[in-house]
């Protein structure tokens, strides 16, 4: 059985079982009127208690729409970057806004430097590049996005700017009001105001989306064109593509399908898939409940096969194009533009279905509280990050776990098997690299190996997901804690031969990724979930001695 539904430029094709379970959704959510409540702004569609936030998170559904004012706000700082020669855009962020603003660019073929990280070897090789070219745009004021503003602040009177040349280098993303907003108009910075009813995880169409791809060259207009075309249907209580994929999405959970395995295949959306993997894990991941997605890398990539557990989405074919997942899943085929509000849209009704709340992510906290707690030292000490004797060394690679956690495993390779093992039975197992997204772009190819090895070591094999740190903490984290508690974790850390001075702050880069590591990985334990933490005393060489245990 196929039900497709299509409007608005978008396509939402759903397969097999999917339909009738989604249908039952569907009804539900018609008969409660749930198009018209969302569209209208009802903030407590997901509970009294979800209400007072969420009635100032609905502005995303405006967007497309209060958007178009972005072109004229932008005209200033984007001519002055012009006729300055400005033209490296280097986006100091975190959470939704960086694969938000990664995707569009990527998608446009448009250069943008996007630094989501603490990492130091990964912003080393950025203020490596050539500055006299580089204008940053700061988006909210994560301890991420401060950073790397006062690192490169440094690097620019480093390099001898001052004065009106120093502040035209930066454009600043915050709500007024703000401490960013503030300290942006006091260093003279231009600032762009974000929408004060919008958050990062559904704004991908606000200013802390836009404003970055626009100056890195992304036509805006013609994604906020797609965008209205599509939000038009919004209200529709049929053929309504969002409506439908949110049933689906919800229904798949409901009945035990929670793992969400997604694929591009041929969509020409690149990059998409991670801002809607933390779209999906972000919002619907907490009390115990929530969709965890697992982006593979193809449609042949181990973990893309069918199991009782997963659902399958192919980003890109259509229903009358050869293609993966004939069986049970869903197709969704559409441009960029449209996407955002349909996944927005999608995400937003399941939660209601679920039952949780989207726009709120209580556990993300936790760690959050971790590393500030790691960071909170007497003035001029460096963070009190204690760090014990590994529990293995084998050759570049330290393996630290608690007491007896490695059950007798004397080698990587039966190191790595162990962690496989302790993935609970409907689980899944993720892999956090606190790493060089450039340098150490190897270690991502970890996720196939290790689903690989699981599906010859257990019957039924542990989905597998990767995440770069500090990235995931913002976005996949959040599932991580407050999610079903069904996971187990494997933490990468390398060691740092470049580092970088944070200026006003008594820690380096390398220090500030360090605590963020072990202020998620203590958050995970104190949970009781299963983590280990592998470091790589050589980066390079570590990484090749994981794959050949692998192998």
């Amino acid at each position: 059985m196929t039900s497709v539904v299509t409007a608005g430029g978008i396509s939402v094709t759903i397969r097999g079982a999917v339909v009738d379970d989604g249908e039952t959704v569907l009804e539900r959510l018609v008969s409660d009127g749930v198009p018209g409540s969302l569209t209208s702004r009802n903030s407590k569609l997901w509970g009294p208690d979800a209400a007072p936030l969420a009635a100032r998170r609905l502005g995303w559904l405006d967007l497309p729409e209060t958007s178009r004012s972005l072109r004229d706000r932008l005209a200033g700082p984007a001519g002055a970057a012009r006729d300055a020669g400005l033209d490296r855009i280097v986006l100091a962020a975190s959470g939704g806004t960086a694969p938000a603003a990664e995707a569009m660019c990527r998608t446009a073929g448009a250069e943008l430097i996007v630094l989501d990280t603490t990492d130091p070897h990964e912003v080393a090789g950025v203020l490596a590049g050539d500055l006299a070219r580089t204008l940053v745009v700061v988006v909210g004021g994560s301890v991420e996005a401060e950073s790397l503003r006062r690192v490169f602040g440094h690097a620019f009177r480093e390099a001898g700017l001052s004065g009106a040349d120093l502040a035209r280098r930066f454009v600043v993303v915050a709500e007024e009001g703000s401490g960013l907003a503030r300290a942006a108009r006091e260093a003279g910075h231009h600032l762009v105001p974000a929408e004060p009813d919008v958050d990062d995880r559904f704004g991908a169409l606000g200013a802390r989306g836009l404003v970055p791809a626009a100056l890195a060259g992304v036509e805006v207009d013609a994604l906020l064109d797609e965008a209205s075309r599509f939000a038009g249907v919004f209200r529709q209580p049929y053929d309504n593509p969002a409506l439908a994929l949110g049933a689906a999405l919800s229904s798949s959970a409901l009945v035990g399908h929670d793992k969400l395995v997604i694929v591009d295949h041929g969509s020409g959306l690149d990059g998409f898939a991670g801002w809607a993997e933390q779209l999906v894990a972000g919002a619907l991941g907490k009390d115990g409940r929530g969709l965890l997605p697992v982006v593979v890398e193809n449609a042949d990539a181990p973990g893309f096969e069918p199991a009782d557990d997963l659902r399958r989405v192919i980003l890109g074919s259509r229903p009358d194009e050869p293609g993966p997942g004939r069986e049970a899943g869903v197709n969704v085929a559409g441009p960029l533009g449209a996407q955002f509000p349909l996944w927005e849209y999608a995400v937003a009704v399941a939660a209601r279905v679920i039952g949780v709340h989207p726009f709120d992510e209580p556990d993300a906290r936790t760690s959050r509280e971790g590393t500030a707690a790691l960071l909170r030292a007497e003035e001029g000490t460096a963070p009190a990050v204690v760090r014990r004797s590994p529990e293995l060394v084998e050759g570049a690679v330290e393996v630290h776990a608690p007491r007896d956690a490695l059950r007798g495993a004397r080698t990587l390779a039966g190191v790595l098997e162990t962690i496989l093992a302790d993935v609970p039975d409907g689980g899944y197992l993720a892999v956090l690299a606190y790493l060089d997204r450039s340098g150490d772009a190897a270690a991502s190819g970890l996720r196939p190996l290790l689903a690989t090895r699981g599906g010859k070591l257990r019957r039924h094999p542990a989905p597998v997901t990767f995440g770069w740190g500090p990235r995931y903490l913002h976005t996949t984290g959040q599932y991580h804690k407050g999610g079903p508690p069904n996971g187990a974790f494997l933490l990468i850390t390398g060691a740092v031969t470049t580092d970088v001075p944070v200026p006003g702050r008594h820690y380096s880069l390398g220090e500030l990724q360090l605590a963020q590591a072990f202020g998620d990985l203590r958050a995970l334990r104190s949970l009781g979930r299963p983590a280990v933490r592998l470091h790589l005393r050589d980066r390079a060489e570590g990484l090749a001695q994981l794959a050949a245990a692998l192998g």
